[in-house]
């Protein structure tokens, strides 16, 4: 007979041991199609250098200018080209700085210990500004310590330089196509934008909405970095990029009124409504609505039968006349989110809020420390070619790439699968000239395995890694041992100091994003049904975009935490349907709002304030226990009003308890 769900394991298996579930989902590689062109620009841009630096007789350049290209294939993640320029040139400049401050100290014993130190604080506390920041703060404490643990060729500014070019190589071949593709890549986030909302309003009504809702958000957040980010340089009011922000912005009145028609919807859930956004977006992705002439869209839509369905129908329509309208910006609703400040401007606010950030100073002192004891124990115990610990302990401590204990886990495995290929590869293959058609295999690798997961990123780039050095220092075979050791080491360290001995890992951090998200969610209710007078419509839609970036922030964090073994990941997951109760919440504020908008009545001020008072005793109560406690609310008010909805997914969220609270506290 078969056992239940959730009863204890019978029959042979009965009393195996088994890989922990989370383990096993980490190792378990990502469903993620092969980025094809990532692939051809890793081989060549890997091989390339060192097929040029054995025709010129000086295979160690060679191998640098791979080196540097190895950076620049780890951070080309952009797909517009102009941030492609950010994404990669940016990191090789932190990247440079970094091997420069690595040599001046090679050899030099504490000096060199105190000063990857100092490198690391930095590195960390630039890595919590974003992504971009990240990766930038990854290249200049790695770069340090590769420069401060290999014997590299003088003078000084020589590894520096050819580190650049071979990330600068990298660059010119991601930007080949950007003369015939240039704004491929933003056309075709905006239509992905309007295939998300297609698939959003085609679930209204059905359970399937929370999941496309969150699909939503995500790639109107991808696309508007994407414009918003360009937006800044190009000034023009009538450039082909002002006519694809207008053709995103006309997506939020539509994602608002997806809201309505889920909890109200009758017409609007009929399929040619949804089936109409995606022509629309077939539209925008092919530029048809890039003729002179403007030609009146023939749109057959359901007729509506209340509020919820007018107001898709006064979207939908709007976002199709603004997609086929030849001029870029026909309802002047350029810039509706808003454009980005003026670069010294975010300069110096980023700068401001790095310095004065706890979470920034807490994770810059973590890598320190890390970094300091990998780098002091290396110099009290012979290690030979130490620099791989510190390399090991900078890879692992990255919070904002994952859990911290499930990478040291994966960079292990990942590192051990590795090995065994760069065994093959050292004691099989000769180096010369053999050593290009390898690193054109090796090197196409790994955006194919990035693509899978960390384990699998981290067996395709530690042979790469491997074969480099061995052209450096000419060790061959005897690499292999040495660096698994030095790899465990440096995993231990991050595990017990980083990870065990860290009183933040113990502590979830989930709660307190999730409390400024409900906080920012009550003074969003509180505005969204404000005095006309009292509130602007683009500040509105501001706010909601803002709660879901929030929102889609939070998720992340649990996707994180979930990987954490025992108890994290098991509390973690409790916090979980609080996020989902959240997330409606916003979504009936949106609808009720939406519904007034279109003929409905307008709510007393005393409700609304009173659903404003329940969410921030929500969110107080979230910084104040890591254990969610049910609270009874009492919501009074018309069940059949506006805000009937909205009352009950408060209440919903309020009477939310963690696994094995019993006793519920009262109101």
């Amino acid at each position: 007979m078969r056992a239940e769900k959730g009863s204890p394991p019978t029959g042979p298996r009965a009393g195996r041991l088994h890989p922990p579930e989370w383990l096993l989902k980490a190792l378990r590689p990502q469903a993620a199609p092969i980025p094809r062109a990532a692939v051809t620009r890793a081989s060549v841009a890997l091989a390339t250098p060192l097929a040029v630096g054995l025709a010129a007789g000086q295979p160690m350049y060679g191998a640098l200018a791979s080196m540097g290209a190895l950076s620049g294939v780890i951070s080309d993640t952009a797909e517009a080209y102009r941030m492609r320029i950010f994404h990669i040139a940016v990191p090789q400049l932190f990247g440079a700085i970094g091997v420069t401050l690595g040599t001046l100290v090679y050899g030099h014993g504490w000096v060199a210990v105190v000063s990857l130190t100092f490198v690391a604080l930095v590195s960390g506390m630039i890595s919590s500004i974003g992504a971009l920041a990240s990766v930038s703060g990854l290249l200049l404490l790695l770069n340090a310590v590769v420069g401060s643990g290999l014997p590299l060729p003088d003078p000084w500014w020589k590894a520096p330089l050819l580190l650049a070019l071979g990330g600068l190589f990298v660059l010119v071949l991601s930007l080949l196509a950007w003369p015939v593709r240039g704004r491929l890549p933003e056309r075709v986030a905006v239509a992905a934008a309007y295939r998300s909302v297609a698939d959003l309003l085609a679930a209204a009504g059905t359970a399937a909405y929370e999941d496309k809702r969150h699909d939503v958000t995500q790639a109107l957040n991808t696309s508007y970095d994407l414009i918003l980010t360009r937006r800044a340089r190009d000034h023009g009011r009538r450039s082909p990029l002002v006519r694809l922000l207008s053709q995103l912005n006309v997506l939020i009145p539509l994602v608002e009124a997806a809201a309505a028609a889920h909890l109200h919807g009758r017409a609007s859930r009929r399929p040619e409504i949804s089936a109409t956004v995606r022509y629309l977006a077939d539209v925008v992705e092919e530029s048809y609505g890039a003729r002179p002439a403007f030609v009146e869209p023939d749109l057959v839509l359901p007729e509506p039968e209340g509020p919820a369905d007018r107001a898709v129908n006064a979207a939908l329509r709007h976002a199709a006349t603004v997609v086929h309208k030849a001029d870029p910006d026909p309802y002047n609703v350029d810039d509706r989110l808003g454009r980005p400040a003026a670069l010294r401007v975010r300069f110096r606010r980023t700068s401001r809020e790095m310095l004065l950030s706890k979470p920034s100073w807490r994770y810059g002192l973590r890598l320190a420390l890390c970094i300091g004891l990998a780098q002091a124990f290396v110099s009290l115990v012979a290690v030979e070619r130490s620099y791989w610990v510190a390399l090991t302990v900078t890879f692992v401590l990255k919070p904002d790439f994952g859990s911290v204990f499930s990478r040291a886990v994966l960079r292990a495995l990942g590192t051990a699968a590795g090995l065994l290929v760069a065994a093959a590869v050292l004691s099989q293959v000769p180096r010369g000239w053999w050593d290009v058609p390898v690193m054109l295999v090796l090197a196409a690798l790994i955006p194919a395995f990035t693509a899978k997961g960390y384990a699998f990123q981290t067996a395709a780039i530690t042979p790469v890694i491997l074969l480099l050095s061995d052209i450096l220092n000419h060790q061959g075979f005897d690499l292999v041992l040495p660096r698994l050791v030095d790899s465990l080491i440096g995993c231990a360290i991050a595990l017990v100091v980083g990870y065990l001995l860290w009183p933040e890992s113990w502590h979830s951090r989930i709660g307190d994003r999730l409390a400024e998200a409900v906080e920012e969610t009550a003074r969003y209710v509180a505005y969204a049904f404000a005095a006309a007078e009292d509130a602007d419509q683009g500040e509105r839609v501001r706010r909601r975009r803002r709660i879901y970036r929030d929102l889609s922030s939070v998720r992340s964090e649990f996707q994180r935490a979930l990987t954490e073994p025992p108890p994290m990941g098991t509390r973690a997951a409790a916090w979980w349907p609080l996020v989902v109760a959240v997330e409606r919440v916003v979504d009936a504020t949106t609808a009720a709002r939406v519904r007034v908008n279109h003929g409905a009545p307008a709510p007393e001020g005393a409700e609304v304030a009173e659903i404003e008072r329940q969410l921030r005793e929500l969110a107080e109560g979230l910084r104040s226990s890591e254990v969610l406690v049910e609270v009874r609310a009492e919501l009074e008010g018309d069940e059949t009003g506006v805000l009937g909805p909205l009352r009950q997914e408060v209440k919903g969220a309020r009477a939310i308890a963690s696994p094995g609270t019993s006793t519920p506290a009262g109101n």
